[in-house]
């Protein structure tokens, strides 16, 4: 059982950390929810940042072994002209991708995360995924298997 309601199952109430805390408003909670979101989005250009340096990656590792086939199959000059142009390069001024990953994680992706945590320590005392939790217990049918709030263990 819970300590909400002795006749109410502890599984068909949110868990304490996805509770608003008292005196929050709905404001506060959908502007934090806000912020979660765009760091979330942030997450997944990340991922794909990281998909881009390691197919860049394994691209110029490809095109390497592309110019030696054909320095193999005797296009000596083509193999060079490629190799010394492309075998190497890199993708921004100075910067290969792991580069680029590197300053994207120091200068925006680590202090997003920072700002997004103080946000939430400020105003939800820490708590994560409050609007979601709100979210899910208006969406959820309440008292159907399937549809608890929480797992039973």
């Amino acid at each position: 059982m819970n300590s909400d309601s002795d006749a109410t199952p502890a599984h068909e109430t949110p868990s304490p950390e996805h509770r608003r805390p008292s005196g929050v408003n709905d404001a506060t909670v959908a502007a934090v929810g806000k912020m979660s979101e765009a760091l979330e989005c942030v997450e997944r250009a990340r991922g794909h940042l990281y998909s881009f340096h390691q197919l860049m990656g394994h691209s110029d590792l490809l095109l390497g072994e592309a110019v030696e086939a054909l320095a193999e199959a005797d296009h000596d000059a083509i193999a060079q002209r490629i190799g010394d142009d492309m075998v190497g390069r890199n993708i921004a001024p100075g910067r290969w991708t792991f580069q680029l990953v590197e300053e994207f994680d120091d200068g925006y992706w680590s202090p997003l995360r920072e700002h997004e945590r103080a946000v939430r320590d400020e105003l939800l005392d820490g708590r994560r995924h409050v609007f979601e939790a709100e979210m899910k217990e208006q969406r959820r049918t309440h008292g159907r298997r399937g549809h608890e709030a929480r797992p039973t263990d």
